[in-house]
């Protein structure tokens, strides 16, 4: 890709983040502290996409830092990926939040929260067109492929994205460090399992193009 294509692609990302600095759609647009539209390569053959920015997410305004961000740094590392390599977003680009009294505490995006962010989504996807889209957890993967899907039991099964990009999910990062035991070791195998898979389908070659059906002169 040309240095002027990945400027370009800059430059779009740059601008639809002021987009969503400004957007008061949904009442935590007013709540957040920073909007967190999302980091990354804008060449990315990888896209992660999570469910929402936390507390930590929120405060410097960026997706997946602590201890979740320092834990998917580690789960791209073992298909030989850096963080920069990636292009990292959520569902939703402002921290969801519940009045707990003496704090806020974070919360699943309402549908509509979602509803309302998936333009800015769709966009970041439209700019960036990775090979291959990586959900995080069940949120980020119902975003993507409904309401039924069922973490446990479809994760690492592929689907048909956005442009058509292929789709796959696999348990969050904050998900697996609540584990503990025997039940941690076999969530990392099956998240281990998942990424080799995103690994394989970015490495495959890029399927050829339909060909051209051929007609005679004479029909």
């Amino acid at each position: 890709m040309s240095l002027a294509e990945r400027a370009g692609r800059e430059k779009t990302l740059d601008a639809a983040s002021r987009v969503v600095e400004a957007c008061r759609l949904c009442t935590i647009g007013s709540t957040r502290t920073h909007s967190v539209f999302g980091e990354g390569d804008p060449c990315a053959t990888l896209m992660c996409v999570g469910e929402g920015p936390g507390e930590s997410e929120d405060r410097l305004g960026r997706p997946f830092v602590g201890r979740s961000g320092d834990l998917l740094e580690k789960m791209l590392g073992a298909i030989g990926l850096a963080r920069e390599d990636v292009y990292i977003a959520n569902t939703v680009k402002c921290r969801p939040t519940l009045d707990a009294g003496h704090r806020l505490a974070n919360r699943a995006p309402t549908p509509d929260e979602m509803k309302n962010c998936r333009h800015y989504l769709d966009a970041q996807i439209e700019v960036i067109r990775p090979r291959v889209i990586l959900a995080l957890g069940a949120p980020a993967a119902k975003s993507f492929m409904g309401e039924r899907f069922s973490i446990t039991k479809q994760r690492g099964q592929w689907f048909e994205g956005p442009f058509g990009i292929p789709v796959t999910a696999t348990f969050h990062p904050a998900y697996i460090l609540r584990q503990t035991g025997g039940a941690m070791t076999e969530v990392k195998r099956l998240v281990f399992a998942d990424l080799k898979a995103v690994r394989e389908r970015i490495d495959a070659p890029p399927p050829p193009p339909a060909a051209l059906e051929q007609q005679s002169l004479f029909e």
